[in-house]
């Protein structure tokens, strides 16, 4: 048995016995400016979730969130794409979490903004700041998730 071989039956077996079968990574594409290092940060900490992240670096961010079609007041500083549905700035991971495993009804999510202490910008548990949902079509945005301090 080649080392090829060995390490593709280790990594199988080893995902049996954890928890049945290997699941594929969920991929995210990530467009953001070149020069913004929150955007970086926030891919980043998707990455370490476990997703699979594609960053595109794009000089007309506007053009992608035209595409999407995200309001004007839900923009952020980049646009995440996962799933047919968009993530607008700095969503946190529970609420990306909860959207891919409960498949609401919506365009996407959103973090208006970049709120101090968000995902990316300090993951702070002192936070307070909203996620909203964006229903299909030209629905009125609501809030989705809230997140505000922990409470010690």
């Amino acid at each position: 048995m080649n080392r090829r071989a060995f390490l593709s039956a280790a990594v199988a077996s080893a995902a049996v016995m954890i928890g049945g079968t290997a699941k594929a990574a969920v991929g995210v594409t990530v467009y953001k400016d070149p020069n913004c290092g929150c955007c970086h940060a926030w891919a980043d900490a998707l990455e370490k979730a476990g997703f699979s992240v594609t960053v595109e670096d794009v000089t007309d961010l506007s053009a992608i969130k035209a595409k999407y079609k995200v309001p004007h007041a839900m923009q952020g500083c980049h646009t995440g794409v996962v799933d047919g549905k968009y993530l607008e700035g700095h969503v946190p991971l529970d609420a990306l979490q909860r959207m891919l495993r409960d498949k609401p009804d919506i365009d996407g999510l959103a973090v208006p903004g970049m709120p101090s202490g968000s995902l990316g910008m300090g993951d702070d548990p002192q936070a307070s700041y909203d996620v909203f949902a964006i229903p299909k079509g030209a629905g009125t945005p609501y809030i989705y998730q809230s997140v505000r301090p922990k409470k010690t």
